[in-house]
């Protein structure tokens, strides 16, 4: 009878696990959905497993398998053309029985598309696998401020790009903004988080978005 007992309480916490994250699914598209509307932004709940095809080029969707974007956010904020959209990949691992386990992450990305093609541009927060990389070779821009090449890793192939991108306001902000995780390349400027956002916040991340746009010199964008 206790075995019994046991496997009922089981179920019922896993049903009531599956309830919770349904409704607390719900209560985000709802949202979300009322964000879009408040911002003029068209929105889709439905999985997008095209995003890669569009934005390949970008590391952060290269991460694991199984990728797809969902409740995904469209417009112009600040007349820029934005996207938002929640973000789903799986790894896999191995247990002490052998036996093949899958992890689901998911995190919130936003992307701002610039009017100019460029090459890859990394800002990220400086951590224990990027002092890793550089030790096995993989280099880390320096810059003259020691505080900002402390607290980030920039990663280019092309330094000059690196430096007039992170010019002197551009450091400033990342040093009050240290939580943000950058990338350019192409005609893509995007802001990676580590997790999904509160819908709270994702307005904030895109005046934030666009803050880095502005602070990125009008030169790099003159055509001939």
């Amino acid at each position: 009878m206790a075995q019994i007992a046991i496997v009922i309480v089981v179920v019922a916490v896993i049903i009531a696990g599956i309830v919770f994250s349904a409704i607390a699914a719900k209560k985000r598209r709802e949202a979300l959905a009322g964000l879009a509307q408040r911002l003029g932004f068209s929105f889709s709940p439905d999985r997008d497993r095209n995003i890669d095809d569009r934005y390949r080029f970008l590391d952060a969707l290269r991460q694991g398998s199984n990728h797809y974007a969902y409740n995904i956010l469209s417009g112009n904020y600040q007349g820029r053309d934005t996207q938002v959209f929640d973000y789903h990949y799986e790894t896999h691992s191995t247990d002490s029985k052998g036996r093949r386990q899958t992890h689901h992450h998911h995190f919130s990305f936003f992307i701002l598309t610039l009017e100019t093609s460029f090459p890859e541009l990394k800002i990220t927060k400086e951590g224990f696998f990027s002092k890793i990389g550089q030790a096995l070779g993989f280099d880390d821009i320096d810059f003259e401020s020691h505080e900002f090449s402390r607290q980030f890793c920039v990663r280019s192939k092309n330094k000059k790009f690196a430096y007039d991108v992170c010019n002197a306001k551009m450091i400033d902000y990342l040093l009050d903004n240290k939580d943000m995780s950058i990338e350019i390349e192409q005609n893509a400027l995007a802001l990676a988080c580590n997790r999904r956002l509160d819908v709270v916040l994702i307005e904030h991340n895109l005046n934030r978005l666009t803050k880095i746009r502005s602070l990125m010199p009008e030169y790099l964008f003159a055509t001939g």
